[in-house]
This record gives C-alpha cells, sequence and structure tokens, in this order.
C-alpha cells in the first residue's frame, strides 16, 4: 500500500532522467535542417525545426528547447541578430552558431553575444554533440539544475 507512491515517483524521477533534451534548429536551407534532424535524432535527441528567424521568433514563447542551433546566414536576420532580439525579449536560450564561411567580424560578434559555441560547416558529428552537451550543461547550472 506504501509502496504504490514511492514506486510511481520513482518511475516518474527515471522517465525525466531518460528523456533528452530539445533542440532548435534554425536554418533556412531544408536540406542541412533535415540532416541534423536525422543526427540529432539517431543522437536521442528530440528537435524542433524552424526555416528562419522570424519564424523561430514567433515560437519562442512556447519552444521547449534546450538549446538552439542557429546559421549565422538565415535570409531574413542573421543569426546574431535573431540571438539578440531573443536576449532582448528576454529569452536566454543557450544558442550554437554554425556557419559556412569564416568571417573573423561575424565569430567575433558571436562570441561578443555569448554563444555557447560557433562551429564551421561541413558541421562534424563529435564536435557538434559535445558543444551541445556543454551549452546544455551551462543552462542546467544557470537555473539550478
Amino acid at each position: 500500500m506504501y509502496l504504490q507512491p514511492a514506486r510511481r515517483a520513482i518511475s516518474e524521477i527515471l522517465e525525466s532522467m531518460s528523456q533528452k533534451d530539445i533542440i532548435a534548429i534554425v536554418d533556412d536551407d531544408a536540406g542541412i535542417r533535415d540532416a541534423l534532424e536525422q543526427l540529432l535524432t539517431s543522437w536521442g535527441y528530440h528537435v524542433e525545426l524552424y526555416s528562419s528567424g522570424e519564424e523561430f521568433i514567433r515560437a519562442a514563447m512556447v519552444s521547449a528547447a534546450a538549446c538552439l542551433l542557429v546559421d549565422i546566414q538565415l535570409g531574413d536576420i542573421s543569426g546574431v541578430e535573431l540571438g539578440r532580439h531573443l536576449s532582448a525579449s528576454g529569452f536566454s536560450f543557450p544558442i550554437i552558431f554554425m556557419t559556412g564561411s569564416q568571417n573573423e567580424i561575424t565569430r567575433r560578434q558571436a562570441t561578443d553575444f555569448g554563444c555557447a559555441a560557433y562551429l564551421l560547416k561541413p558541421l562534424k558529428a563529435e564536435e557538434l554533440i559535445g558543444a551541445i552537451n556543454t551549452a546544455i550543461g551551462k543552462n542546467r547550472s544557470e537555473i539550478g539544475g
């Protein structure tokens, strides 16, 4: 009789520990979004997909993302501008920027913004997963988790 609530509590704890985090991918290239979705889901992550910065801004209030994977060169606004807008709106998603061009000015802007990582395309799976784990760990420590 007394064991039933305890079993339920333990079951809930184990279930929450086994749930993977949600990663939001913001990239205007459908092929990149699909490839990243396949990679991240194969590693056990859940994924939210957005084709533009504006699309993510509209969804930010309800997004359950633990971190964002954002292309620097979005069609509507830059990835750094997206990060600044989210920050100014009170959101504190850890952001991993990714880019196909080695532009030192953009890298400095992203670093000054406080990105969790700045990765060059083509992305290496191990590097990406490491950056995500670091970003999520950083986010959890900031919120006391």
